[in-house]
């Protein structure tokens, strides 16, 4: 098992150092369209993207962005919170790299494909850094998967247009920023392989998904 983002998961797979590999996008994202036609898709669960800021941001009174805010925060034409509501302070961006599909995800449905102003960003390859860098430094917003704030506290998430980004809203469909969770195998499933995937979308294994901050694929009322 190897770490990396998406895009090492689906290069791995295909060249067949590894049985699975992952991904929060498509394969044809990443992979040219002859590569990615050898690999078969399975939508494994989905992951709901949360915009998250340092609780300064929060506690100064910022709870919501509209969408249009949110891209101009992270199109770098925003650099301060005073200019949505919030407290006179510089905004301090925390991404991805190019080469994540969080990034991509997040990209694509919260910020409409606009390109993230990295050359203005704290940019680091691991959600989980992403998420204590956040916590520790004021004035700073990034994104994370829910699945990371299952009892965690440290930073707060932020609502676009007036809608909270929950498990439930990503069900419903009013939340937009989500993706499928894929599991990528090169041809179809065999043997341990085919087992550990069929376990893993199971109805049983679906209630321990949920616990982990994931929504089950059966469960969405909206498809993409």
């Amino acid at each position: 098992m190897n770490a990396g983002g998406s895009g090492t998961g689906l290069k791995q797979v295909y060249d067949g150092s590894v049985d699975i590999g992952n991904s929060d996008v498509d394969a044809s994202e990443k992979l040219d369209s002859t590569q990615a036609g050898e690999l078969v898709d399975h939508k494994v669960c989905v992951i709901s993207m949360a915009p998250i800021v340092n609780k300064d941001v929060t506690e100064g009174g910022v709870t919501n962005l509209t969408q249009d805010q949110l891209i101009s925060i992270f199109t770098g034409k925003t650099t301060n919170w005073k200019d949505v509501g919030g407290p006179d302070e510089d905004i301090v961006l925390v991404t991805r790299p190019s080469t994540s599909g969080t990034r991509a995800l997040f990209s694509e449905y919260a910020l409409n494909g606009e390109e993230e102003a990295s050359n203005q960003a704290l940019e680091t390859d691991d959600s989980g850094t992403l998420l204590q860098s956040v916590a520790d430094t004021k004035g700073s917003i990034g994104y994370i998967a829910l699945s990371y704030l299952v009892n965690n506290d440290t930073v707060s998430t932020m609502s676009i247009d007036g809608v909270e980004p929950t498990l439930e809203n990503t069900y419903s469909g009013k939340w937009n920023v989500w993706g499928y969770e894929h599991m990528y195998t090169k041809g179809e499933a065999k043997g341990a392989v085919k087992a550990y995937i069929d376990y893993i979308m199971s109805d049983t294994y679906g209630q321990k998904m949920e616990s982990l901050g994931y929504c089950v694929t059966s469960k969405m009322q909206v498809t993409r």
